[in-house]
């Protein structure tokens, strides 16, 4: 084939983070690319999109409708530089152009924060370190109590890329794994020694629930009051998913009791929370920023793997990581 036009959609400051000089050199040994930080729809993007054969999106890129395409779209490829397109790419385009995530490396940075999560509160290690911020000494007389993860029973809410990545991180650390997904299988499970069971049953078993499940309309607020109250005194709630998947009024509730301690990279319907909101007080709450995946290490393995659908397209190779329209009522 010709050599064909790429446009990418990306702010200046995404596109230092997804593309490095290794991935630019790549990108411009096998097209010609230029490059739109334009993040709203326009006659100017319309035009430059008319142009293009292939497009990379980023977190930054406008909502892209099949009008913004053309009448007789010439787009074949949108390779997007992150894990969700259901929100960045309408429905019907689908049908006729091949479209491509980059969640590998996503799913892997946001796994290491559920584990560096879980283990802080398991450890008390901010309870600790304010201790020792304040001047307290203490002797070897002190022994803590419940604070091992070694033989606690974890559950896992949610067997996708992020459930699985985090179960590949549990075995060294002597734990029995649950995992509830209505779509996934037990021997899919059992190949990560794991069991799966019904969300119930894991959340009335597991002192520790990690959710990493896509927001759908089944899975909005599956946290409520009455399965909030179903966890265990002392069990520790970690949330590296999507906000919406704990209703937050019914969170509150709970967490003010002091029965349960959560961590919290996502909130919903407010994020970034704001200054003065409860949970930023609640002793029994850690918060993240919404950064499980925000390293620029994982950002630039983004940019990589977009770039490498990019090269395959050219090449008439078939794409890594095809995303479908059955694969979207199950993903955020």
């Amino acid at each position: 084939m010709t050599v064909p036009n790429v446009l990418v959609l990306a702010s200046d400051v995404l596109f230092q983070h997804f593309f490095t000089e290794r991935s630019i050199k790549k990108l411009e040994e096998v097209t010609n690319w230029t490059r739109s930080a334009l993040r709203e729809d326009s006659s100017q993007l319309r035009s430059e999109i008319a142009n293009a054969d292939v497009l990379m999106t980023t977190w930054h890129s406008p909502f892209l409708t099949a009008e913004m395409l053309g009448e007789k779209p010439r787009v074949k490829l949108i390779a997007h530089c992150g894990g969700e397109v259901k929100s960045r790419v309408a429905e019907e385009i689908f049908e006729f152009v091949t479209i491509t995530n980059a969640a590998d490396p996503m799913a892997r940075g946001v796994a290491e924060m559920a584990l560096a999560l879980t283990l802080t509160m398991v450890r008390r290690i901010p309870a600790y370190a304010l201790e020792m911020r304040d001047g307290a000494i203490r002797t070897n007389d002190y022994v803590s109590e419940g604070e091992a993860f070694f033989g606690r029973r974890v559950g896992i809410v949610g067997f996708g890329r992020i459930g699985r990545a985090f179960a590949r991180l549990l075995p060294p650390l002597g734990v029995d794994v649950l995992v509830s997904d209505p779509y996934t299988n037990r021997e899919a499970v059992a190949a990560y020694d794991a069991t799966l069971v019904e969300l119930d049953e894991l959340v009335g078993l597991c002192s520790v629930v990690v959710l990493c499940a896509a927001l759908t309309p089944e899975t909005r607020g599956m946290f409520d009051s009455r399965r909030l109250s179903m966890l265990m005194d002392g069990a520790y709630v970690v949330n590296v998913a999507r906000g919406g998947l704990i209703e937050m009024d019914a969170l509150l509730q709970e967490l003010r009791r002091g029965r349960i301690t959560v961590a919290l990279d996502v909130t919903d319907p407010l994020e970034p929370l704001p200054e003065e909101h409860e949970l930023r007080r609640l002793p029994n709450v850690i918060l993240t920023p919404h950064i499980a995946a925000g390293g620029i290490e994982m950002r630039r393995e983004i940019g990589a793997v977009a770039v490498e659908e990019v090269v395959r397209f050219v090449n008439g190779q078939p794409p890594l990581n095809r995303v479908t329209t059955a694969m979207l009522a199950t993903m955020t």
